[in-house]
């Protein structure tokens, strides 16, 4: 487990709204007692940590079972130590410093890898026991639910249930599902790693206070450079809870 001491400068997103869809054009409200939501894992990495490439490992074979949406984060602050990540985002290092300010990740504060469950949990992100231990205890406590319908040419529409104990917002995920990086220096130098579900993009699709919502993610939206998966993430801004997430796959 690595871990650089230096200073990261928080950025905000600019990210574009997007207005309630009439109902008749929504996906239909989910029901709560429908069984068990989906889990948000994210995993902080970085081409330049020697301790990722076993997390990215695991992150792939996690990302195999459709109870669990895993989004890798590649960070930018290993990018001083030899080689500049390919697949970083700024944005990646701000939600982990997010994290760590709330007090998510207890005395170890931020490194990689670091795989956040449902952002209630930070855990190694290799340890695979430790992480399938964490997902059983802190995954799916969510208060909502997302169901989706896919309505052709007019883009996807999304349903929302549930409650919320503070303004929560609805997140857009683009993502690619594979990515193969060849390292060429740095602590990883030499090695073919591959990656899985990489962010790309996110956009800030909706405020939400609780009860039902619908609205429709228009298709433009969805084509995203580079992207060819999509999810969608209900969480408190700043780091704090995630209520519920969903892959959407058009």
């Amino acid at each position: 487990m690595s871990r650089p001491l230096i200073a990261l400068a928080v950025s905000a997103l600019a990210l574009a709204g997007l207005a309630f869809a009439p109902a008749a054009e929504s996906a239909p409200a989910p029901d709560r007692a429908a069984g068990a939501e989906p889990v948000l894992l994210e995993l902080f990495t970085s081409q330049g940590c020697s301790s990722c490439p076993p997390a990215d490992k695991l992150a792939e074979q996690l990302a195999t079972d459709p109870g669990l949406v895993v989004i890798s984060r590649p960070v930018t602050y290993w990018d001083r130590l030899g080689w500049k990540d390919t697949l970083a985002r700024e944005d990646n290092t701000v939600l982990q410093q997010a994290y760590a300010r709330v007090g998510l990740l207890g005395q170890n504060g931020v490194y990689t890898p670091q795989l956040v469950i449902d952002g209630s949990f930070g855990t190694v992100g290799s340890r695979e026991s430790e992480v399938r231990s964490g997902i059983a205890r802190h995954g799916g406590k969510g208060s909502a639910a997302i169901r989706v319908r896919d309505l052709g040419a007019k883009g996807v529409g999304v349903g929302i249930d549930g409650a919320a104990a503070r303004p929560a917002e609805l997140v857009l995920v683009a993502a690619k599902r594979k990515a193969e990086v060849a390292i060429m220096r740095g602590e990883n130098s030499g090695r073919l790693v591959n990656y899985t579900n990489v962010l790309k993009d996110e956009q800030r699709l909706q405020s939400w206070d609780g009860g039902k919502a619908s609205l429709v993610i228009a298709p433009e939206r969805l084509k995203v450079a580079g992207a060819d998966a999509y999810a969608l993430v209900l969480r408190e801004p700043a780091g704090g809870k995630v209520l519920a997430a969903r892959w959407l796959r058009p």
